[in-house]
């Protein structure tokens, strides 16, 4: 594996559910303090890495959310089975048969989340929906008493899934966990890479958000304490190049490079950003793709929000399979989209963030 495949494999193989960041915090405040020395946390505990001068102006806030969609330890029943509240937008149905790690104080508890078998099921029970109230969690526990004293599981715990980092066909595809977002967090660390912090014309803030998954809250307290002037939200795009989704439900697809999403149900983007963005496209001759989604939710939206409104956008790597144990990205639209983000940065002077910023 090359530098950047480690990274991911770093990245995605973390354990950082919703309000349980701190792994790939770490991860993240190693990796960024390579290129500056100013970072710090928020009081939700988002991570903000601040490059220039305090004095420089515009603020160019760039984002990627650290949490993964989990679990939480509910309650354990008498017999040593761990009932589930789910952390963000799970399918029931993929949370069935499938392996999980249990963040308890002692450290991380093995478990696997049950499933009948068919051999049993009467056949107008094979067409039942199983809900998540349903759903348990075996750690091999002979009893609650086993469960909470020996394995040391209390209700409150995180749940993560478990799930390896696998080069997938050819090498440019890579499937693992939690690409929602850990590679909004792998572009950004290449975005500081390529930052001078000496000559950098404006003041930039790359933050590493909490809770996105479940109400965009840690994008909501750092854009408060940032005050940007413009956004940039890097996130994991719904490809739908696979059997089953359609083009009215998503554009994208895997190797067409990166995402700019036109609408989604928390965010439409400044318009004179987008064409922006895309005439930059142009000129560095990067293929880019569209999105327009019903759903979604992403923390451009609480970015764009704040400040009493402010310039953002949402570029996206597209991902099959999101909200799940395994999902697939390719390289090349990750180095894309890195391209992309780091020319705009550049680009971002103070003249061109007042016309952008302008309803005149």
């Amino acid at each position: 594996m090359d530098k950047t495949e480690l990274l991911l494999k770093k990245l995605t193989e973390a354990f950082g559910p919703s309000g349980f960041e701190d792994e790939v915090r770490k991860i993240m405040s190693q990796e960024l303090s390579q290129y500056t020395d100013n970072i710090y946390t928020d009081g939700l505990g988002s991570l903000i890495a601040e490059f220039g001068s305090k004095e420089q102006k515009p603020k160019i806030m760039i984002t990627a959310h650290m949490d993964e969609v989990g679990l939480l330890v509910k309650y354990i029943d008498d017999a040593g089975y761990i009932k589930i509240q789910q952390l963000g937008g799970w399918l029931d149905s993929a949370l069935l048969g499938q392996r999980w790690h249990i963040l308890t104080k002692k450290g991380k508890v093995f478990g696997i989340s049950g499933i009948k078998t068919p051999h049993v099921i009467k056949p107008e029970e094979r067409k039942k929906h199983i809900s998540s109230d349903e759903i348990f969690i075996d750690v091999g526990a002979s009893n609650k008493d086993d469960a909470q004293n020996n394995l040391g599981i209390h209700p409150g715990d995180p749940i993560a899934p478990v799930s390896e980092f696998t080069l997938l066909g050819n090498k440019n595809l890579y499937t693992g966990k939690a690409w929602d977002d850990r590679i909004g967090l792998a572009v950004m660390t290449q975005i500081a890479k390529n930052i001078n912090n000496k000559t950098c014309q404006n003041k930039l803030f790359l933050v590493s958000t909490v809770q996105e998954e479940v109400g965009l809250r840690g994008a909501q307290t750092s854009s408060s304490y940032i005050k940007p002037d413009i956004g940039i939200n890097i996130e994991s795009g719904v490809a739908g190049d696979y059997p089953g989704i359609s083009l009215d439900e998503a554009q994208e697809k895997l190797g067409n490079g990166p995402t700019i999403f036109l609408h989604d149900s928390s965010m439409i983007p400044n318009i004179k950003l987008r064409n922006f963005v895309i005439s930059l496209a142009e000129e560095l001759k990067i293929d880019v793709q569209f999105n327009v989604l019903k759903g979604y939710g992403q923390d451009g939206s609480a970015i764009q929000q704040s400040n009493s409104g402010t310039p953002t956008i949402n570029i996206a790597v597209p991902t099959r399979y999101l909200h799940s144990h395994n999902g697939i990205i390719s390289r090349v639209d990750f180095d894309n989209t890195v391209k992309l983000i780091n020319n705009l940065v550049k680009r971002l002077d103070l003249k061109t963030i007042h016309e952008i910023k302008s309803f005149e």
